[in-house]
């Protein structure tokens, strides 16, 4: 069975960003792309703000396991296992990561949920 056309999408994007291309990696959001982080009480608005935030989080090593990327025409949703390591500090947690995408095939919304928001929280404060 092939990909949905959105999946193969979901994973060029997360390849490039793992690869550092965060810029190639952009040009899949919508300009006025809404990015909720896990734990956040307002979104990320824009794709240039997103790629500042981003940027931002370049002291950190962040690296999934990508268990499922599943998709229709309107939503793509991926199953990840991630690692985060700040120095010699390690967080491991799982996340659902769902994607709105828009008429132009990119990006137009994203929310996040965690098995573990606090720790989450915690580590990237």
């Amino acid at each position: 069975m092939t990909d949905h056309p959105h999946a193969a999408i979901y994973r060029k994007m997360s390849q490039e960003m793992s690869e550092g291309g965060l810029e190639a990696m952009a040009a899949g959001l919508a300009e006025d792309v809404e990015w909720w982080e896990i734990g956040a009480t307002s979104p990320i608005v824009g794709r240039q703000a997103l790629v500042d935030r981003m940027m931002a989080l370049a002291s950190y090593e962040i690296s999934g396991d990508l268990h499922d990327v599943v998709a229709n025409d309107d939503h793509m949703i991926a199953l990840i296992a991630v690692t985060a390591r700040k120095g010699d500090e390690t967080l491991n947690y799982k996340v659902a990561e769902i994607y709105h995408v828009n008429a132009h095939g990119q990006v137009a919304q994203r929310w996040a949920f965690s098995d573990d928001t606090q720790s989450i929280i915690n580590f990237f404060s």
